[in-house]
């Protein structure tokens, strides 16, 4: 860890294989703005959910949205502790025993509430922070929300207070004892690439900037 770290918490604290840890916002935050989909788990009067959504990062907190009659939304505003993931399978790590077999991966844990973002202007720039998130520069070209859209819509949003990081790179570790075993080891990369943009059958507009490019930028 370094200077600028978190002190982790009872439960964000990394107790298995801890070296891999990292409770660094920078860490954190490149984690949650490579992802465009975030895992939340809750609990309600039916039972344990995991559900996943879009969400993007402003600042220091996570965001999510949905329509007003979302259950896991309603769940998320009567003061629910939740725990949200962000997870990236980089590759497979293969080694000389079974039991050394891994994975290379980022991930974050962030637990806490989520509060509603009640200001109309907090959420109307938070709407366009997604939009330019998707694709930068498209929310100039596209019909902006409409009143009735914006009051269909809940945004929530948690604060990147109570956090943790874990990843993982590189090869295999071998223990001593199986280094005479004759095996093909290393890693198997998962490349996470972007294919050339496809039109709609029903477009009428040259391809942008932004989707031309979406197919050579780094996912």
């Amino acid at each position: 860890m370094d200077a600028a770290a978190l002190p982790p918490s009872p439960r964000t604290r990394v107790r298995r294989v801890a070296e891999l840890a990292n409770y660094t916002p920078a860490a954190l935050h490149a984690i949650i703005d490579a992802a465009y989909l975030c895992h939340i788990a809750f609990q309600d009067e039916q039972g344990r959910h995991c559900i996943p959504t879009a969400c993007w990062r402003i600042g220091g907190h996570l965001y999510i949205h949905g329509s007003n009659g979302s259950r896991m939304l309603k769940q998320l505003l009567r003061d629910t502790d939740v725990c949200v993931a962000v997870t990236h399978l980089d590759g497979l790590v293969l080694a000389r025993s079974a039991f050394n077999h891994t994975m290379n991966y980022r991930s974050a844990m962030i637990y806490g509430q989520f509060e509603k973002v009640s200001d109309i202007g907090q959420q109307h720039a938070a709407m366009d922070a997604l939009m330019e998130k998707l694709a930068p520069g498209r929310l100039a070209q596209v019909r902006g929300g409409s009143a009735k859209e914006y009051a269909a819509t809940t945004v929530l949003r948690i604060a990147l207070d109570e956090c943790a990081v874990k990843q993982r790179t590189g090869g295999p570790l071998d223990d001593a004892g199986d280094m005479a075993h004759v095996v093909w080891t290393g890693e198997l990369p998962f490349t996470h690439g972007r294919g050339a943009a496809i039109a709609d059958a029903r477009n009428t507009s040259a391809l942008p900037a932004y989707a031309a490019a979406w197919e050579t930028e780094s996912a």
